[in-house]
């Protein structure tokens, strides 16, 4: 299958050009069929590219040497979309050049700029930022939003998990993932009434996913459910505290296998295990957040990834456009629309009965 090419933006990120080109060359390696447009200053994308010769002929430069600043506001980057190498990616997928775009830049201008080029699908009120967290099982778990929008009311939720579910199956495998949302409890009467309206919908909805109701987020890791679906607000700060925990663990370990020459030997001896904990909480093995609900796909890399993390990102993005998540996404929201359909039938043709007697 020839896969559109996917369009790169190359001065994005905390390293910018260099680990960029050397993520997009690692994934070409492993997928001889990937195709890129490599945007940014075309002198030092062709540095880079000199040690990567396999590249040459699967690559496009555009050059543009403005980019978009991680501390810049959106609405300052949205007026630079046509000059920047974020927003010119961006533009080529909103032209068709190009099947998708990946950036390690501001998440907030490569949000407000996809939103605003490409607009959100029929069907999807607000697109939302979902990505990948380790679990204890083999799988990774979906989390969305993780701050695209700070608040959520009912029908975004149902949207989310559905685009939510769609994103699982692809990355996953499973026909129909485990949903549940985000609350302080699990049990029925907890929460928002937007969750529990939304965790209603979701009971009665005839679509490719399992809703097994709530879930507190300690367990969010545990393996034991698919898609975790909250608002953008309470994801996020779910997502920094799992962050932050995980190299909290790391830098405890550290200091204690360093603290006697006993502990250094107790390292020795533990060190298959310990680096396989590193790997496991490695955030590069779990890079590529996806803005779902956008007509055109957008994944942003972690602004620290390494050339690995901006490998995985891009096999991600091309695993979506082997699927075409977009279809997939649109075919629960013609489920859910023809449930809504039916049950305003169902409950017109009640009322009518009610007042025949």
């Amino acid at each position: 299958m020839n896969l559109p090419r996917i369009a790169i933006d190359a001065m994005g990120g905390d390293h910018g050009v260099r680990v960029m080109v050397e993520g997009a060359a690692l994934a070409r390696r492993r997928h001889d069929k990937f195709k890129f447009l490599l945007v940014g200053d075309e002198t030092r994308i062709k540095a880079a590219l000199e040690s990567h010769p396999g590249m040459a002929g699967a690559s496009e430069i555009l050059h543009c040497d403005d980019v978009v600043a991680g501390d810049e506001k959106p609405s300052r980057a949205i007026r630079r979309a046509k000059t920047t190498s974020m927003g010119l990616a961006i533009n080529a997928v909103k032209e068709g050049d190009c099947g998708a775009a990946v950036s390690a830049g501001n998440t907030g201008a490569l949000m407000a700029m996809g939103k605003l080029a490409l607009r959100t699908m029929p069907g999807i009120d607000r697109p939302a930022l979902a990505g990948l967290l380790p679990t204890l099982k083999e799988h990774d778990v979906v989390m969305l939003d993780l701050g695209a929008n700070t608040e959520a009311d009912a029908r975004n939720l149902v949207q989310y998990a559905i685009m939510g579910a769609a994103y699982s199956r692809i990355v996953t495998g499973f026909e129909k993932p485990r949903v549940r949302l985000l609350n302080i409890g699990t049990e029925d009467i907890k929460g928002t009434d937007s969750l529990r309206d939304a965790a209603a919908a979701l009971q009665g909805a005839h679509l490719d996913l399992t809703f097994d109701g709530f879930i507190e987020s300690d367990k969010i890791n545990r393996g034991d459910v698919d898609v975790v679906v909250t608002d953008g607000f309470s994801g996020n700060i779910a997502l920094k505290a799992i962050e932050g925990t995980a190299r909290f663990v790391t830098d405890l370990l550290r200091t204690a296998f360093s603290s006697s020459l006993r502990s250094k030997f107790g390292f020795l001896v533990s060190r298959p295990a310990t680096e396989l904990l590193k790997h496991h909480l490695d955030p590069n093995n779990h890079n590529g957040g996806v803005f779902l609900g956008l007509n055109g796909l957008i994944v942003k890399s972690h602004g620290s990834a390494n050339a690995q993390g901006v490998a995985n990102a891009v096999a991600v993005t091309a695993r979506m456009l082997e699927t075409d998540i977009t279809r997939r996404i649109s075919a629960d929201l013609a489920v859910l629309g023809e449930d809504a359909l039916r049950e305003s039938r169902n409950g017109a043709a009640t009322g009518e009965g009610t007042e025949g007697k």
